[in-house]
């Protein structure tokens, strides 16, 4: 079928965030036509966009560098790479000090030099829009990508439909970079509602693999009314039952699992910021804005009065799983296909933990711009070629009418990943139930179809909420240990025998195996 839009590029980015528009920019650097895709607006959407985050930007000093690296290295359960966390940390302090040389207004420390350890998500993706124009890179917003196109040379470019327009449009390209984001099933986190694991379900279509996906299950402390869940707030936080009587351990490391017990059970848990310094609170205001907003529209001060909180699923945004890469370069194990940001794995520099921004920012902008160079040389090096390219969705694409159940598939991943006692305390018989509903959700999902005239967006989201979950409790059940964020109540110990990745692969069958972790230099 012949699209509305026909281009042709060295170089496809699927995802407009920090990470699609480092490699879109890097790509573009290298002398490469390079045209961007994004679900929403490039600049304003995505997790990165609303809210401000730290920046894992370490100068580059060995003791300072050692101490950084160590900082998350056992709650990671020692998985993180030593060649992998130097090569991010290198990336990213090239790439802050890039972004003060291009006029990010960096806040002045007491010496009155740029303090590079955070970012404001608006001001910096709205610089990274300008800069990524200028550079002469296509984009096409509101634009997202239906499915891959390949051929027995591996990937070549994607079909997708503008969201505002009804037109498709087509892209064959040399190489195509997934920068699409993690996957939040739709929980209404801040940013997260446009990321729903499409690029998972591209890149399993297309045969790539994933690593860490057990790492999936983070859950994020939230006011009830408020979609923002920025947990480090919390760390001054004092947390209490409705009568006023204060909630043991909710303070702690494990705090997230008190909580969660606690609201499960059916309690009531409030919060209050008490803990705060008077001095600083004026910084935590102007550092996140966006935290403080729906209090103030409701009259609430959180430095003094009790709020309701919650704990919303960010499944792999602040997970650490996703699309395994095979090198440097960011490659997978597909032809002419590469990962970055939240849809790669993140395991290789924090292991199965991370908490929010910090590492997960410096690994969308450094392997952004790996993934662009990797993309470039690749596109470069074989050419886009005249090829005869095929869609590669798992549930046919076609014009007409469709029954397709959108809905009713997206509740139901939904009870499986978002209950605390099914996804956060996990157990074999919990488990195995989730992957046995999913499995038969996933076959009647395969003999559907999706129609290109309905809300094809929507259902193939849907489908690839629906992998992602399963990808997610395969590995899960294979891990028998709590390691990181995954925890096992029927094996609530570490086990150094499984000291090892878990790489996921494909579609009605999903198998797991061990890969074993490069040894970490750090520690000799």
């Amino acid at each position: 079928m012949k699209k509305d839009i026909e281009l042709v590029a060295d170089v496809l980015v699927i995802g407009g965030g920090p990470a699609g528009t480092w490699a879109a920019l890097t790509a573009a650097s290298k002398g490469s036509k390079v045209v961007l895709v994004d679900k929403g607006y490039c600049g304003t959407s995505g997790a990165t966009a609303p809210s401000g985050t730290g920046v894992w930007y370490v100068n580059p000093d060995e003791e300072s560098r050692t101490k950084a690296k160590l900082g998350r290295f056992e709650l990671g359960g020692r998985l993180a790479e030593d060649t992998w966390m130097n090569r991010v940390l290198d990336q990213t302090y090239e790439n802050m000090n890039q972004l003060s040389a291009w006029g990010y207004p960096f806040p002045l420390n007491e010496e009155g030099n740029p303090h590079k350890t955070g970012l404001q998500g608006p001001e910096y993706m709205r610089l990274m829009r300008k800069i990524v124009h200028k550079a002469g890179v296509k984009i096409l917003d509101h634009s997202p990508a239906l499915e891959l196109l390949a051929d027995e040379h591996g990937v070549g470019g994607a079909v997708g439909v503008r969201q505002q327009t009804g037109e498709t449009w087509k892209v064959e390209a040399g190489a195509v970079i997934i920068a699409s984001g993690g996957c939040a099933f739709l929980s209404k986190a801040l940013g997260c509602n446009v990321l729903t694991g499409d690029g998972y379900l591209m890149a399993a279509e297309a045969g790539a693999d994933f690593s860490g996906m057990e790492f999936s299950n983070a859950y994020a402390i939230s006011p009830i009314f408020s979609s923002v869940t920025k947990t480090a707030y919390y760390s001054y936080a004092s947390f209490y039952y409705e009568d006023g009587s204060i909630v043991e351990g909710a303070g702690s490391k494990r705090g997230r699992s008190v909580i969660a017990k606690k609201i499960s059970e059916g309690i009531k848990v409030f919060a209050v910021l008490d803990q705060a310094p008077e001095e600083i609170r004026p910084f935590l205001r102007i550092s996140q804005t966006n935290f403080f907003l729906p209090f103030d529209r409701l009259g609430i001060d959180p430095f003094k009065d009790k709020f309701q909180i919650t704990l919303r699923l960010e499944g792999t945004v602040r997970g650490t799983g996703g699309i395994q890469i095979v090198d440097e370069t960011m490659k997978t194990l597909v032809q002419g296909l590469y990962a970055a940001g939240d849809a790669a794995t993140r395991e290789l520099i924090c292991g199965g933990f991370t908490g929010g921004g910090s590492h997960n920012a410096a690994w969308a902008m450094s392997s952004g711009t790996l993934a662009g160079k990797g993309a470039s040389e690749y596109a470069q090096r074989t050419g886009v070629g005249n090829r005869d390219l095929k869609g590669l969705s798992s549930v046919p694409i076609t014009v007409g009418n469709s029954t397709f159940k959108t809905a009713e598939y997206v509740r139901a991943v939904q009870e499986e990943v978002m209950p605390y006692d099914r996804n956060l305390f996990r157990t074999e018989h919990k488990l195995a139930g989730s992957i046995n509903r999913l499995d038969d959700l996933w076959k009647d999902i395969r003999n559907g179809s999706i129609s290109i005239e309905g809300n094809a967006i929507k259902a193939r989201e849907s489908v690839a909420m629906t992998l992602t979950a399963r990808h997610m409790f395969n590995a899960a059940i294979n891990r028998k240990e709590t390691r990181g964020m995954h925890k096992r109540i029927d094996f609530p110990q570490i086990d150094a025998n499984q000291h090892y990745r878990l790489i996921s692969s494909g579609l009605d069958e999903i198998s797991v195996r061990p890969k074993p972790v490069e040894q970490e230099a750090i520690l000799k």
